[in-house]
């Protein structure tokens, strides 16, 4: 399937392009690398007069770290992420999640802005953002604000970014001595969006127990989501095989998966319950810099 017809519109600014979105807000649409936005025009499952390639806005594209956090443009290419020697050394659960999108081929082209602006809820990187509990710059003709990635995805497809906004950064976390995090996806086979996916990330406190604990969900539902059950279960307790079995099942069971070509209601649930105990599991270990 084709998409409908559209006019395609190459900025040389980031304030042309915002002046463009604003001139015809609710008509247009920004592409990046185009590997999330173009699936979604072939298929037709929105359309749009212009679409405004900021690909070539370089100074979208960075990774640069600032004292506990890395600040990282929006046009950084997945593979860069993967590839980054500061991400491996400072956010190992950015790196492994990058290194699972989708192939090569399409890391190389496709954004990590684009992968978490969507609201796609079978991408990877909108709930690593959750774990991380990530930072959103968002910037329109009013000029930038920060939003939490916690409050950015509304439902499926559907986020806070404004009609004349764009995603110009994002910024994550340093993960510090004592905190782990980690990234398992369960696919059918490789290129494939997962069937479920948890992204882990906890810290142990002085006392051996856990003081912070974010478990995100990709692939379950109309959205990536934290399960708040089973982080308030896993707080102030320690991260023991049998306490993480626990959360997990209460993960599990207030997860809502819908059956599909991919599987059954009973078999996705039983694939986020595999991949939630791997996930926090090896989150633990790399807490204990095991």
């Amino acid at each position: 399937m084709y998409p409908q017809s559209f006019e395609y519109i190459s900025p040389r600014t980031l304030k042309d392009a915002v002046k463009f979105l604003k001139e015809h807000e609710g008509e247009s649409k920004i592409l990046a690398g185009g590997q999330s936005l173009i699936p979604i025009l072939k298929m037709r499952f929105a359309s749009f007069g212009y679409l405004v390639d900021i690909g070539g806005l370089q100074d979208l594209s960075y990774i640069k770290r600032e004292g506990d956090s890395i600040r990282i443009g929006a046009l950084t290419r997945t593979g860069e992420i993967e590839e980054s020697q500061e991400i491996r050394m400072n956010n190992i659960l950015l790196a492994e999640a990058a290194s699972q999108v989708a192939d090569s081929q399409v890391r190389n082209m496709g954004t990590v802005g684009g992968n978490c602006v969507h609201g796609d809820p079978g991408n990877d990187l909108p709930s690593v953002m959750l774990a991380l509990d990530a930072t959103y710059k968002l910037t329109g003709p009013d000029g930038s604000r920060e939003v939490p990635a916690s409050s950015f995805y509304k439902d499926s497809y559907s986020t806070d970014l404004g009609d004349a906004e764009i995603l110009t950064e994002i910024t994550v976390p340093v993960i510090e001595h004592g905190s782990g995090g980690a990234y398992v996806k369960h696919k059918r086979r490789s290129g494939d969006f997962s069937i479920a996916a948890v992204a882990a990330y906890v810290t142990i406190n002085e006392m051996g127990n856990c003081g912070t604990a974010r478990i995100a969900v990709t692939s379950i539902g109309p959205i990536n989501f934290r399960s708040k059950e089973a982080e308030d279960f896993l707080i102030g307790k320690k991260l023991s095989d049998q306490n993480i079995s626990k959360a997990v099942d209460l993960m599990v069971d207030s997860a809502e998966p819908a059956a599909d070509p991919y599987g059954s209601v009973s078999f996705k649930k039983e694939i986020l319950r595999l991949v939630g105990i791997e996930a926090i599991s090896k989150a633990t270990d790399r807490a204990l810099g095991v």
